[in-house]
C-alpha cells in the first residue's frame, strides 16, 4: 500500500509531463521510502533502473548495461557496454524518440566504483542530454554524499538539477494511514517507537496489539529493529563505537556538548566533530531557543524516534532481551515509562498539527518561526520552558503540549499565561494540547481570555 508523499508526487508528475530533459535528486536516510517513491512514480512509464552495487565499475557497467539493454534492445545478443561513455551516448538516442526515465538507485555505490562518474554524466548533461527528452534522476541513502557529492557547490552536478528532494519520514498524521486498525493512542506510540518511517511501519501487525507489536519488533533478537541502530550506524559510520556512545549519552540525558563529552568519554573537539557527522545523517539534531539566531544555551537531542526509543529501552536492558524476556522488558520497563517518554513525541505532533495538519484559515495568524523555547525567568528567578513558540512581527502563540492520562487543569493555563507575559509581543494566543482532555475549572478560565484555544488528542485525530 503506497501512502503520503503527495507533494513529491506531484512535483515528478510535473517535471515528467515537461517532455524535455529534467534532472532529479532524491536522498534521505535508509528505509525511508526513497525507492518505493521513486518506482511509484515510474509505474507504467519506460524506464531504466538500476542500483549501484558495491563492487567493482566493470561489474556496475555490466549490471546498468543489462538495465539499458532491456528496454531497448531485449531481444539482442549484446550482453554490456564498451563503456559508460557508449552506455550513456546508446541512453541520449533513445531518449531523442521518446520520454525515457533513467533511475539510478543508490547512486554513491556507482560513483564509489567509479569516482568519475558524476563528471561524465555533467559532460553529457551540457553535451546531450539536454537536446533530449530524458528524465535522470538520482538517489542516495548516504545524506553527506548526496549533500556535498551531488548537490554541494563543488560537485560536477552542481547546478545542473531540476529539482531536489530530501525524503522525511513521515509525519505522524501520515503514519496514520499505515496504522488503520489501531486506536488513536496506540497510533502515536507506534509513531513515536519508529519514527514514521515506512519500512518501520509496514512491519506492523494490525492483527496484533500495541504490546505484541513493540515486543515483537524491538525485544525479541529476532525482531525486525532488535539490532537495528547498530546496524545502521555500521552501515554509515567507519567507528560506530564512539557514535554509539555519544548517542547512549543523550538518550541518557546529557544535552550540552560538554555534558555529552564527559559522559561519553570523549574530548571536546572530537565530540563536536562526531555530533556533526550524527547531525548530518538526521539522527541528532541542534536545537536553541526558537527565538535565538544563535545562542550559548545550544542542546542536542535525538531527532530520529526509533533511536531515541532503542537506547531509551532495547540497549539497557539487552542482557535481559537475549535470554527471552521481552514481555517482562516491556511490563516493567517500558508500560510504566511510556507516558514519560511520549511527552517529546506529542510536542511533535503538536509542531505537525500547527504546520501542516489544521488548515491555515484556522490559525490566528501566519507565522514564520515556531520551534521550543527556554530561558530564564526574571520574575520568578527560575529558568522556564515553553514547549512550542510560534511568532510573526509582533503576533505569537504559545502552546503547551501535556501526554498524561490526568485532564489538563487551570494551573496549566495559568503558568502558561504567566510564560507569556515575559515576551513583548502585542498579540498573544495560547493554545494547549491535552491527550485526555481539560477540566472544567480550565475550560472556564480559557473562556475568560481571547486568543486561547484548548485542543484535545481526539479532535486532532478526526
Amino acid at each position: 500500500m503506497f501512502v503520503g508523499r503527495v507533494p513529491e508526487m506531484k512535483a515528478l508528475e510535473r517535471m515528467h509531463a515537461s517532455d524535455r530533459f529534467e534532472f532529479a535528486v532524491v536522498y534521505g536516510r535508509r528505509r525511508v521510502g526513497k525507492t518505493t517513491l521513486v518506482n511509484e512514480f515510474c509505474r507504467g512509464r519506460k524506464t531504466i533502473y538500476f542500483v549501484g552495487i558495491e563492487s567493482t565499475e566493470k561489474e556496475n557497467l555490466e549490471s546498468l548495461s543489462r538495465a539499458v539493454l532491456e528496454q531497448s534492445v531485449p531481444s539482442s545478443g549484446m550482453a554490456t557496454f564498451s563503456s559508460f561513455e557508449a552506455l550513456f551516448d546508446h541512453v541520449h538516442k533513445m531518449s531523442q524518440e521518446e520520454r525515457i526515465i533513467l533511475f539510478i538507485d543508490e547512486y554513491p555505490y556507482l560513483a564509489q566504483a567509479k569516482p568519475a562518474i558524476s563528471s561524465l554524466l555533467q559532460a553529457f548533461i551540457d553535451r546531450k542530454f539536454k537536446d533530449g527528452r530524458l528524465f535522470l534522476i538520482l538517489c542516495g541513502s548516504s545524506m553527506s554524499f548526496m549533500e556535498e557529492q551531488v548537490l554541494g557547490s563543488k560537485s560536477p552536478l552542481f547546478g545542473r538539477r531540476s529539482a531536489q528532494f530530501k525524503i522525511h519520514p513521515f509525519t505522524f498524521f501520515e503514519t496514520r494511514e499505515m496504522l488503520p486498525g489501531f486506536s488513536p493512542e496506540n497510533q502515536a506510540v507506534l509513531y513515536g517507537a519508529t519514527g514514521g518511517v515506512p519500512e518501520y511501519l509496514s512491519r506492523i501487525e494490525p492483527r496484533r496489539g500495541l504490546k505484541e507489536n513493540l515486543v515483537g519488533l524491538f525485544l525479541e533478537p529476532s525482531g525486525r529493529l532488535f539490532e537495528e541502530p547498530s546496524n545502521l550506524l555500521k552501515q554509515e559510520l567507519r567507528d560506530p563505537s564512539a557514535y554509539n556512545a555519544i548517542i547512549n549519552a543523550i538518550a541518557e540525558g546529557a544535552s550540552r556538548l560538554n555534558e555529552i563529552a564527559g559522559k561519553s568519554g570523549i574530548e571536546n573537539s572530537a565530540c563536536s566533530n562526531l555530533l556533526s557527522s550524527l547531525l548530518s545523517l538526521g539522527l541528532v539534531r541542534k536545537d536553541i531557543p526558537v527565538t535565538e539566531d544563535a545562542s550559548r544555551k545550544t542542546v542536542y537531542l535525538l531527532e530520529d524516534q526509533m533511536f531515541r526509543f532503542w537506547y531509551r529501552f532495547v540497549r539497557p536492558n539487552l542482557h535481559r532481551l537475549v535470554t527471552g524476556h521481552g514481555d517482562e522488558v516491556y511490563d516493567q520497563k517500558i508500560r510504566p515509562e511510556l507516558e514519560a517518554y511520549m511527552g517529546l513525541v506529542f510536542e511533535r505532533i503538536c509542531v505537525e498539527y500547527l504546520t501542516r495538519r489544521i488548515p491555515p484559515d484556522d490559525l490566528p495568524f501566519f507565522f514564520t518561526r515556531i520551534g521550543r523555547w527556554w530561558g530564564n525567568n526574571p520574575k520568578a528567578h527560575r529558568e522556564d520552558e515553553i514547549d512550542i513558540l510560534a511568532y510573526d512581527g509582533d503576533k505569537a502563540l504559545f502552546a503547551e503540549c501535556k501526554w498524561t492520562n490526568a485532564k489538563v487543569g487551570s494551573d496549566t493555563f495559568a503558568a502558561l499565561k504567566e510564560k507569556s507575559d515575559l515576551f513583548h509581543f502585542q498579540e498573544r494566543h495560547l493554545y494547549l494540547f491535552a491527550k485526555r482532555g481539560f477540566t472544567s475549572g480550565c475550560r472556564e478560565a480559557a473562556l475568560d481570555r481571547s486568543g486561547t484555544r484548548l485542543i484535545a488528542f481526539e479532535e486532532m485525530c478526526r
